[in-house]
């Protein structure tokens, strides 16, 4: 529902360098329409020109935190994107927000830091998946939430208790490896050239 309003803002996304930042209050949505104005008890849709708040994409469960400032406390429930605009939805806790409203914005660094350990494992998973199973092995869809995750793929026949058991293996050794994460942004062609998978399309 948060993706089907008719939202015409863009945010910036600056999640990747931070986890808190400075914004503005773009829009206030309660239900569909648009208002000015939030009070405390408010449940709604806030929009900012700038969020740290990761939206849910590619089977990644969006991120939760809170926007502070001058005696306002707002709690983010989820964060999703709507056209070019990152959509928060919110329960405001303490004061009152505004159109225009300066804020600071601050992820709840541990579930996005379980949630990025199990988007990681996606990946651990299906290149082991690949190498043990044979490259035909492509993903299909996948869910990463903070306590989970789940990694649909095809394959042409049930996987052995021992394929299993291998698969296993394999991503628990890369786990223990402990590599560095580094995330880069790129255009599709450039992700490509480095490496990338294209698997949707």
């Amino acid at each position: 529902e948060l993706a089907e309003l008719d939202i015409d803002y863009e945010t910036d996304f600056v999640g990747y360098d931070s986890l808190d930042s400075e914004c503005t209050v773009l829009a206030l949505y309660s239900g569909d329409k648009s208002v000015e104005r939030f009070a405390e008890g408010d449940e709604g849709i806030l929009v900012v020109d700038s969020t740290p708040f990761y939206a849910e994409s590619g089977g990644q469960s969006g991120d939760t935190g809170r926007f502070f400032g001058n005696g306002v406390s707002v709690s983010v429930l989820d964060t999703v994107k709507n056209g070019n605009a990152f959509v928060h939805k919110v329960v405001l806790i303490d004061g009152s927000i505004s159109v225009g409203d300066s804020l600071h914005a601050e992820v709840d660094a541990s579930l996005r830091n379980a949630t990025r350990r199990n988007h990681s494992a996606t990946h651990l998973l299906h290149a082991a998946l690949q190498e043990v199973l044979g490259d035909h092995v492509n993903q299909r869809g996948s869910l990463v939430e903070p306590d989970r995750l789940r990694f649909d793929f095809s394959h042409f026949e049930e996987v052995a208790l021992a394929e299993l058991q291998l698969i296993e293996r394999k991503v628990n050794e890369q786990i223990r490896n402990n590599s560095d994460i580094q995330t880069d942004i790129m255009d599709l062609e450039q992700a490509k050239e480095h490496g990338a998978m294209a698997l949707f399309g």
